[in-house]
């Protein structure tokens, strides 16, 4: 494509605060670099670590652009230098390590992927944060197998919705956690054996009604905070809880006892600051393991709104208030 524009319109931070902050600029077309591709963007997902970026309590990693938004779906206009694997035209979802509030994207074509059959772009917007989270935390670093017992909190957020759908697609059971009698109903309509209101249950007590005793074999933990130990009581000989966030804080104190007892692992991780060939070793695997169910209609990303590029100050209203079940997406007018 050589007619291209000169500039774009994208969501620019004056500062950090509250959404306000967040306005409409035009500026010139980022530039793909070796390995990169530059993408028309159709719409990009917003996402907490946005909020946190947007705040000031989550910088960039170094040389990632100043611009928020870590997912997007579009279709390649322009090939840096070295891309062999993707054509001009192709539509493509992509993590990307910022940039993505835009009209224009540079996205490393290694975390490209096909844009799933069956999905529109704005639909496959809402995959590649979530998706790429889920999986490695999930299904590679805690290992959860066909059989086993699953727990996530948060259950009708981005990772939330995906994580339950994997789960029962994988053949595992999943139960989720979330607040209010609408959002249980949601959780189990996707396909969790339990939902759990969190607001008037106490989940550690519900999982061991549940399962007899036993526990969960994973739990994926967004809250910290004194859900830890909670956690380590809820989880089967064995077991092993990831946490990926924490919005209860930190910093905990816990009882080293039960760790030792059921030979428990706690871990974590992050994802932005990964190094590309770790990333793109994911985007692999979800190409090779997830594509399938997705363009089979057994698991599919849940847009709870979408908002213009312009509002996006109300998109981040939106996930604060955390009314919403499943993700928010940002949408350029493009088709």
């Amino acid at each position: 494509m050589t007619d291209l524009p000169t500039e774009m319109a994208y969501v620019r931070a004056d500062g950090a605060g509250e959404p306000d902050v967040l306005v409409l600029a035009h500026g010139p077309l980022p530039e793909p670099g070796e390995g990169e591709v530059l993408v028309e963007v159709v719409a990009a997902g917003v996402n907490r670590p946005d909020v946190m970026q947007r705040k000031g309590m989550y910088p960039p990693p170094p040389g990632a652009p100043e611009t928020l938004g870590l997912e997007i779906a579009g279709r390649i206009v322009k090939l840096g230098s070295g891309v062999t694997n993707w054509a001009v035209g192709d539509a493509v979802c992509a993590l990307i390590a910022g940039g993505g509030y835009a009209e224009y994207a540079v996205a490393q074509a290694a975390t490209c992927l096909a844009a799933p059959k069956g999905l529109t772009l704005v639909e496959a917007a809402a995959v590649p944060e979530t998706f790429f989270t889920v999986w490695t935390n999930v299904f590679e670093q805690a290992g959860l197998k066909s059989g086993q017992r699953f727990l996530v909190h948060g259950g009708t957020s981005g990772i939330g919705t995906t994580a339950i759908q994997l789960a029962k697609a994988r053949g595992a059971t999943p139960y989720a956690t979330a607040g209010g009698a609408d959002k249980v109903a949601f959780c189990e309509k996707l396909g969790a054996a339990k939902a759990i209101d969190y607001r008037t249950e106490d989940f550690v007590e519900v999982l061991k009604a549940e399962t007899g005793g036993k526990g969960v074999d994973v739990i994926l933990d967004m809250v910290g905070g004194d859900y830890t130990a909670r956690n380590l009581k809820s989880l089967s000989f064995g077991g092993t809880l990831v946490q990926i966030a924490f919005m209860q804080g930190p910093k905990v104190q816990i009882d080293l006892t039960p760790i030792m007892l059921k030979r428990l692992t706690l871990t974590g991780s992050t994802l932005r600051a990964r190094p590309i060939a770790q990333k793109a070793a994911i985007a692999e695997a979800l190409q090779r393991e997830v594509w399938p169910l997705i363009e089979a209609g057994e698991v599919k990303p849940v847009i709870h709104a979408t908002f213009p590029l312009a509002e996006a100050a109300e998109a981040h209203r939106l996930m604060e208030g955390s009314s919403h079940m499943g993700k928010i997406i940002l949408t350029t007018g493009k088709a």
